[in-house]
């Protein structure tokens, strides 16, 4: 069994249960530690009683040191905090061989389980490179390592590493560069050099998101998802994709998923044609759902619509539209 861990509040739990979703649909195995960091959140998801998730309220997981760093971080500041030591508590308190830490924004296409099987028997700990496509390099900035996905077995060394990271982020994890430092995650940088059994993700499929998914063509065979690098022309099944920065905008009855960093990232057509086709339609679901157990919880993060033409929100009625003059992608849900 593969033990996962993820925290978010209820403004993102729409986001989080399409995460389970995917896992239920395509991990044969698995249970999910799910911090939730909002009582709203930890009724909502308890009243759920889902099989493969254990839901841990912040009454069960702060501790002194995090409760005494808590005011000096924003709400994001803080949750990149407690990464580390979401995943030491549950080795430690569910006496598990490993855990999985997962962004509350992936989606998953196919069985991780082939991303954990990489390590072997001297690696203690699983990271995951940006793998930046060069013109959106930020390894300077954000770091060349990603936290979306980390593995640390309850191994000696793990807890080392791990231990070493969750006191590093106390003392210092801000939404800011700083000394070579950037939130919780340059401290990765120097990983592989800095202690032993660090493993690096080879397989391709496990981490494409915004900054490199331009380095690939997508196609649906038969429900599978795989990947061509072009480059190569090596193919991949996709594990998962991290839909970092895909916004969520309401005006009337109606609210619009907007992919917001296209200024920033190349959005191909392909890349929504094959990828979020496939995840917005569960995104719909699982906002629905939530919204069953709790109507107060929005579950998406819903900002205030934006300004647009009546043709164009006319038009955007349609399941999926595209705008090619603004070059964002949307889907709309009813209330």
């Amino acid at each position: 069994m593969i033990h996962f861990c993820t925290l978010y509040n209820s403004n993102y739990a729409a986001k989080g249960l399409a995460m389970y979703y995917s896992l239920v649909r395509h991990c044969p195995s698995f249970h999910l530690y799910v911090f939730a960091f909002d009582d709203k959140l930890v009724a909502a998801l308890n009243k759920m009683q889902l099989e493969h998730m254990t839901v841990i309220s912040l009454k069960e997981f702060e501790d002194e040191q995090l409760l005494a760093i808590k005011p000096t971080r924003t709400a994001g500041e803080y949750c990149w905090t407690c990464s580390g030591s979401t995943i030491l508590y549950c080795l430690e308190h569910f006496n598990i061989d490993s855990c999985t830490y997962i962004d509350a924004d992936l989606f998953f296409f196919s069985d991780p389980s082939v991303l954990i099987a990489e390590m072997g028997a001297d690696d203690d700990v699983l990271i995951t490179a940006h793998r930046y496509t060069p013109a959106y390099d930020q390894t300077a900035t954000s770091g060349k390592y990603c936290v979306q996905f980390m593995t640390f077995k309850n191994t000696e060394n793990g807890l080392h590493v791990l231990r070493w990271w969750r006191n590093a982020c106390l003392e210092w994890c801000y939404n800011r560069m700083e000394d070579g430092k950037f939130g919780d995650q340059k401290y990765l940088d120097d990983w592989t050099t800095r202690f032993k059994g660090i493993h690096e993700l080879q397989h391709l499929g496990g981490g494409v998101a915004p900054w490199n998914m331009q380095q690939y063509v997508f196609r649906n065979e038969s429900g599978q998802i795989w990947g061509t690098e072009t480059a190569t022309q090596k193919e991949f099944p996709v594990v998962f994709f991290h839909f970092h920065a895909l916004d969520c905008f309401k005006k009337g009855c109606l609210r619009e998923f907007v992919v917001t960093l296209v200024d920033v990232y190349d959005l191909s057509r392909n890349v929504r044609d094959v990828l979020y086709n496939c995840y917005l339609p569960l995104l719909k679901r699982s906002y629905r759902d939530m919204r069953r157990i709790d109507k107060s919880i929005d579950g998406l993060a819903t900002k205030p619509g934006r300004k647009t033409t009546m043709m164009g929100w006319i038009s955007a009625v349609v399941k999926h539209s595209y705008r090619s003059k603004k070059q964002y992608y949307s889907i709309w849900v009813n209330k």
